[in-house]
């Protein structure tokens, strides 16, 4: 159910600064390498708000806002499920420990980081490109 984006001020106080600071990275590293919509939801019973990246329909992820905490999920259907067993030595173990926890539905597998730093950052972005190819090229200094 889409709700009002939080202003920069609520976010930080409910995330709390170390919290705020790593949304906004994650934020602004998803950007820079995706141009999608974003939309703004009640984060349902155990979030304030979801953060959805979507695009043609399409979600790339979501990112959840609660109090002094965030989450980053990636949802894989079976063919993204197939590419990540068959390239999972290139994942951290704790990314891997993660993705080995997470229920599988009927819809896909519903992998949720609670990241407290940037350290996974690197293993996020090839979590996106096996969802979806960068559709954003980074620009080249002249």
């Amino acid at each position: 159910m889409p709700v009002a984006p939080p202003t920069a001020e609520e976010l930080k106080t409910l995330l709390g600064r170390p919290h705020c600071e790593v949304w906004n990275k994650l934020t602004a590293f998803i950007d820079a390498n995706y141009d999608m919509e974003h939309l703004w939801n009640s984060g349902g019973a155990a979030w304030n708000y979801e953060y959805k990246y979507r695009r043609g329909g399409k979600t790339l992820c979501a990112l959840y806002a609660g109090k002094n905490r965030i989450g980053f999920m990636v949802i894989f259907g079976k063919e993204e499920r197939a590419k990540f067993e068959a390239d999972r030595e290139k994942f951290s173990t704790e990314t891997q420990s993660v993705y080995d926890k997470a229920q599988t539905y009927r819809d896909g597998k519903w992998i949720l980081f609670e990241p407290k730093d940037t350290a996974l950052f690197g293993d996020f972005l090839k979590l996106l490109q096996i969802k979806r190819k960068p559709n954003r090229q980074k620009r080249r200094e002249p």
